[in-house]
This record gives structure tokens, C-alpha cells and sequence, in this order.
């Protein structure tokens, strides 16, 4: 039976709750928000396994607990700077983390569909648009940031975030960026490549935040089965 404590307890935190009884051999010992994250630092019980789907804000009282019970770490949480992320990275060092802005196993075969793409497809134009919801508070998307990394992944390639006004013809070698709220929408993701002629679009939709969960559960399943420490990305985790 592996302990966890749940930190974030917003409509993730309550769906990755009931998928945890569902499937069985996890035992929670406690849900973590905003309104009680700082018992995180000390009072909250040590957990073999912290799963995280808060806000940024509560990063530090996350690194507190890991740092302090040694509890593995499943992180779904998006908006991080780099420097936050290599906080996330550098607990690798101590026991075994995840992190991935994206759970899903379609949107994990799409960044490799993408990155395949992109080799085959190197002088056309990419774009990358992104649709949530209206209360979704970081754009662009952290699945959108992924795809990015997927299609460019040195990191060169000049980003436009949306166009406005006169800004001439498009500059070989960029990758437009954006981002779309309206609705409910649980999460579309496409990225296009144009070519002279011909156009190839690559699309995952989400329906319910439920793909998330179900991935995160069986992430969280095979992180708990890793021996050793590392940090380590949900294709990993996955796929190898």
C-alpha cells in the first residue's frame, strides 16, 4: 500500500481522489490547498508519495515536504519559471520525481508525432494554437510549451506570442504561439506545418479532464515501482 498526500484540492485534486480509490493500493492521509499548504512545512504526515496538481504559488511548501519525509514526487502543476523547474529537478538528486504539464498518453504520442514531423518537415512554417477553458490562468499552455520543445528542441527558433499590426512577412524559421479561452473547453492542441501547397495538421483533443487523471494514476504506479532516485519525465516513466 503506498501513502500519499494530495496537494491541490481543486477539481484535479477531487478527480485524481477518486481515481486513486478506485484503482486501488494507495491509502491518502491527507489533501493540501491554499488554505492549509503551509502545514506542509512541518505537521503534514509523512507520505511515500506527494502527488501535486496545485498552483505555483505553493511550490516552496512542495519542496519543503519532499525534502523533509523524502516522499517520492508526482508533479502535474503548469506555470513554473526555469529556476523553478530546476528546483523540481534538483530533488532528483535525493528520491524520485516526476514532472510532466501534460498526463495525457494521446498528447505524449503527439509531442513524438511533432518532433518526427519536425525533422521530416524543417523548412516549413510551424504554428502551435492552444484552447482551454476560461478559468485556465497561465498561456500559453504548458502542453503547448511541451509541443514546442518537441518541434524545436535547442530552443533556437524565434517564438511569435500572437501577431498584431503591420508585422511583415513571416520570418523563416519561427514558430507562432497561441493561446485560446473560452467556455469549458478541457484542452485542444494543434500544431500545423505549412508547406508550399500543402498543410499538415496534427490535433489531440481533450473531452473531460479525466485523461489527465488516468495518466497521472498510472505514472504515479510505475514512479513508486522505480528503484532509485532521478529525475524523471512521464515518456520515461511511459514508454522506456
Amino acid at each position: 500500500m503506498t501513502s500519499v498526500v494530495l496537494i491541490g484540492g481543486g477539481r484535479m485534486g477531487s478527480l485524481v481522489r477518486a481515481r486513486l480509490e478506485e484503482v486501488g493500493g494507495f491509502e491518502l492521509l491527507g489533501t493540501y490547498d491554499a488554505s492549509n499548504a503551509a502545514e506542509l512545512d512541518g505537521a503534514a504526515p509523512a507520505a511515500d508519495l506527494a502527488i501535486d496538481f496545485s498552483n505555483k504559488a505553493a511550490l516552496p511548501h512542495v519542496l519543503a515536504y519532499v525534502r523533509r519525509t523524502g516522499a517520492a514526487l508526482l508533479s502535474g502543476t503548469t506555470g513554473f519559471s526555469d529556476a523553478e523547474l530546476d528546483e523540481l529537478r534538483a530533488l532528483g538528486e535525493a528520491t524520485r520525481v516526476v514532472h510532466s504539464a501534460n498526463y495525457s498518453l494521446g498528447v505524449a504520442v503527439l509531442r513524438r508525432m511533432c518532433a518526427e514531423a519536425a525533422r521530416a518537415l524543417g523548412d516549413w512554417d510551424a504554428e502551435i494554437v492552444e484552447t482551454h477553458h476560461n478559468q485556465k490562468a497561465d498561456a500559453p499552455s504548458g502542453t503547448a510549451k511541451l509541443l514546442l520543445e518537441a518541434i524545436d528542441p535547442t530552443g533556437e527558433a524565434p517564438v511569435a506570442y500572437g501577431r498584431e499590426g503591420m508585422v511583415g512577412a513571416r520570418p523563416a524559421g519561427e514558430i507562432g504561439m497561441h493561446s485560446l479561452r473560452g467556455g469549458t473547453v478541457a484542452g485542444t492542441h494543434e500544431v500545423h506545418f505549412f508547406g508550399p501547397d500543402e498543410e499538415v495538421c496534427l490535433t489531440h483533443r481533450a473531452t473531460s479532464r479525466q485523461i489527465f487523471v488516468n495518466g497521472a494514476v498510472a505514472c504515479a504506479q510505475r514512479l513508486m515501482a522505480r528503484p532509485v532516485a532521478g529525475f524523471y519525465t512521464f515518456d520515461q516513466l511511459m514508454f522506456d
